[in-house]
């Protein structure tokens, strides 16, 4: 017991308010302020230390040691309508940090540490009656230990994981308030990335594991007072992604595919949410001194209309929209990075989400439908030492 809650203090701590991020779906579009700045790019694209979660087997860029934290000030505008008129979360600012190191063992090894948030959603509707007073907020972080081989131009490498969450969903209806306080676990989990170098290419691929959350309580008990019959779980989506860069002179292009398998993750396939195609566009220019880069990044929501004028569609559709409003499409952002010493860097990153819409129908359960309005802001800052 003392443990568990000196391990809440701690993660809540480092998450501090933390409830959603730039996000497809639920998932960051990438960790750290270089991805960031590049629409989520890393994966065929070296961050050093920081590429240890977009793809490991680049942290292989690293000339000896080098370490890498910052953070993220995420300010989500989500607004919902079920009949009444849009009113506002209040859910609207978010911080999470990033921590990563890694070093040189010798020319083939390398290894690293660091701790990431990863992913996240959260509204705050607390005092508007017509939004049932909900209130949402899942947090994920993962810990990791980066371990990469290399051999000429091709490296390897896998990443085992350490998965914290939280997952608090409360609410009022007219048979009185639903909640169980915070929700949480712990599980493992691994990513796997090869990449390989010729010419100005740099071509990789990573795979991501599923893991399998179980918040006790929370889904469950939310569902009955819908009249859905849902299990506990809700996994962290499993992703392969392949990437591409191609470096001329101070310029880098970098392209991103990835895709997020919702409709095999547990809780999200309850839910309804299909799988996302991403694709991410990055570019950076860059000299001695600095460097520039923009990006962009698109995926359809996974969140899919259900038939609404049944009693089980309705009720997955206000929960989607009201509580879970991942519907945000495209990301566009800007950042670069700035070396004050030959052993120190700084970055900065923004990204901007325009507003998506989504109405859903909800007659099954109130019959006036229900509308969500979303857009994103975050800003990332980040310094880095070599050594």
């Amino acid at each position: 017991m003392k443990k568990t809650i000196k391990l809440s203090i701690i993660v809540g701590l480092a998450l501090g308010t933390t409830s959603a991020f730039a996000t497809n779906g639920s998932v960051m579009i990438g960790t750290g302020a270089k991805a960031l700045s590049m629409g989520g790019t890393g994966i065929g694209m070296n961050h050093g230390a920081e590429s240890a979660l977009l793809n490991p087997a680049l942290i292989t860029s690293v000339e000896n040691n080098e370490i890498s934290f910052g953070g993220t000030f995420f300010m989500p505008d989500v607004s919902n309508n079920t009949g009444d008129g849009y009113h506002k979360s209040d859910a609207d600012l978010s911080v999470v940090p990033m921590v990563a190191t890694t070093t040189k063992v010798n020319d083939n090894l390398f290894i690293g540490v660091g701790m990431w948030g990863t992913a996240g959603m959260g509204v705050d509707y607390r005092y508007f009656a017509s939004q049932y007073k909900m209130v949402t907020n899942l947090q994920l972080m993962q810990f990791g230990i980066p371990i990469a081989y290399k051999v000429d131009n091709f490296s390897f490498a896998v990443t085992p994981l350490l998965q914290y969450g939280a997952l608090d969903i409360n609410f009022v209806d007219g048979r009185g308030t639903h909640g169980n306080g915070v929700a949480q676990d712990l599980k493992f989990g691994y990513n796997v990335g090869v990449a390989y170098k010729v010419s100005k290419f740099t071509i990789g691929a990573v795979y991501k594991s599923k893991i399998d959350m179980d918040y006790k309580n929370q889904i469950p008990d939310a569902g009955r007072a819908f009249g859905l019959n849902l299990g506990s779980k809700l996994s962290t989506p499993a992703e392969i992604g392949l990437g591409l860069s191609y470096a001329l002179g101070g310029s880098t292009f970098a392209l991103d595919y990835k895709k997020i398998k919702y409709s095999n993750a547990k809780g999200y396939k309850d839910f309804g949410w299909k799988d996302q195609d991403v694709i991410s566009l990055g570019y950076q220019y860059s000299t001695e001194l600095w460097s520039t880069r923009i990006g962009y990044n698109y995926a359809k929501s996974p969140i899919v209309n259900q038939n609404g004028t049944t009693q089980k569609g309705a009720a997955i559709n206000t929960l989607n929209l009201l509580g879970f409003p991942a519907i945000v499409k495209s990301h566009y952002t800007i950042g670069g990075t700035y070396k004050i010493s030959k052993k120190t860097s700084f970055d900065f990153a923004y990204v901007y989400s325009p507003e998506a819409k989504n109405s859903f129908d909800n007659s099954g359960v109130r019959g006036r439908g229900i509308s969500t309005k979303h857009s994103q802001s975050a800003l990332s800052i980040a310094v880095n030492f070599n050594f």
